[in-house]
């Protein structure tokens, strides 16, 4: 099982974030950042990561975040079968 199918199966879904953030040179312009990652709804640990992450390393700093989640498989949508199939 991959890595990915793995992190679904515990609950994760894809986050996506759209950051503005002002260019460090000039402050008036703002800047746009794309941050996809599997995270967890609601309290989203790895987004946040990556937000602290930004506000104490990265020059530039955070005007807004606008972010959507979607599971992809829910515990309703798997179902592990045993079988097979066989046709002439």
């Amino acid at each position: 099982m991959t890595n990915d199918m793995a992190m679904q199966l515990k609950g994760y879904g894809m986050t996506t974030a759209q950051i503005l953030y002002r260019m460090p040179d000039h402050p008036q312009l703002l800047q746009t950042y794309i941050w996809q990652h599997y995270d967890l709804a609601p309290e989203f640990p790895e987004m946040k990561s990556f937000l602290k992450f930004w506000q104490e390393k990265l020059d530039g700093p955070l005007h807004s975040v606008r972010y959507v989640h979607r599971r992809l498989i829910s515990a309703t949508e798997w179902r592990a079968l045993k079988g097979e199939f066989i046709l002439n």
